[in-house]
């Protein structure tokens, strides 16, 4: 136990933690406080989508192997601590009808057996905040949503001392949020200033593309711009899942922090009122031993906020 608050985020793949919410991870670690991620696969079955290593002899050898370094960069880079939950990457189907998903990928497994997995490092790290995926997985992939349900389920019963008995003492998480890394609003800020510094735009396609994909919730907005450079190393260390000369980079990380300084939250459960307008996710939790007090509370602490939009297995 330290004197700041921890954060615990759940995420599918490598490379995920580094594009949502790395540089609110980065703020939260400067300002003396402890973040954990937890990926839940390995990201096994992951395209290589940066071209300049497409026929890097080292990517065509062992992938698997190539993503566990790349992770281990990134998370250098920040400086959380980290846990693989230890499933296997599901790949993104494509073609109508839909192929039927890999036998024992993540997304088939059983909802209590990856549920009592995540429990176990919550118990284990005690955060007091979590951060995931909406119910739609951010964007459909099954790794996304299953992330999604894996992780609602778990601080739902990680307070519980009844449930999973053997996986550790009851912690209940005061706080869940979906991360919202892109909106409208935000991209056409980056469109912007591309636009008004007379260079090529790639944001109206990045636009239309999400047309007709709705728009997420906004309830908090943490200022993290002092650490986007952060997150654009993080980034980068995910050789092969990003490309250096792709969207991403677009903009300097002082050119996003002109046009968007936040990095933008959408809070699905909380055990305390949220103010509008929140700026800090660790908003309403008192002191860290006041935190703590609260998570370890007989019964646990029930939610007073609760926007989960259940989910029903496919």
């Amino acid at each position: 136990m330290t004197s700041g608050f921890r954060l615990m985020a759940v995420h599918a793949h490598p490379d995920d933690e580094a594009s949502k919410g790395s540089a609110t991870m980065a703020r939260y670690l400067a300002e003396g406080n402890r973040v954990h991620v937890v990926t839940c696969t390995g990201g096994e079955r992951g395209d290589v989508l940066n071209p300049r290593l497409a026929d890097d002899p080292r990517v065509k050898s062992d992938l698997v192997d190539l993503r566990r370094q790349e992770m281990a960069a990134s998370r250098d880079v920040v400086g959380y601590e980290h846990t693989w939950l230890g499933f296997v990457d599901s790949g993104l189907p494509e073609g109508d009808p839909l192929p039927p998903l890999p036998p024992g990928c993540f997304a088939l497994e059983p909802l209590d057996v990856t549920t009592e997995a995540l429990v176990r490092v919550i118990r284990e790290f005690r955060p007091h905040v979590v951060t995931t995926y909406d119910e739609n997985g951010g964007y459909p992939h099954p790794d996304h949503i299953m992330t999604h349900l894996v992780t609602i389920s778990a601080v739902r019963a990680a307070g519980d001392p009844e449930a999973y008995p053997h996986a550790g003492e009851p912690w209940q998480p005061l706080k869940v949020y979906y991360d919202r890394t892109f909106s409208r609003a935000k991209l056409e800020a980056y469109h912007d200033v591309l636009v008004t510094a007379g260079r090529e735009s790639p944001y109206p396609a990045w636009l239309e593309r999400r047309a007709d994909r709705p728009e997420g919730r906004i309830t908090t907005r943490v200022d993290a711009s002092k650490w986007f450079d952060v997150r654009t190393k993080a980034l980068l260390a995910h050789a092969t899942q990003i490309d250096p000369d792709g969207q991403f980079f677009a903009l300097s990380s002082d050119e996003q922090a002109t046009a968007w300084p936040m990095e933008d939250w959408d809070i699905a459960l909380s055990a305390v009122p949220v103010a509008e307008d929140e700026n800090d996710l660790f908003a309403g939790l008192g002191t860290p031993e006041e935190a703590d007090t609260m998570a370890t509370a007989t019964p646990p602490a029930k939610m007073v906020v609760d926007d989960v939009v259940e989910r029903k297995e496919s």
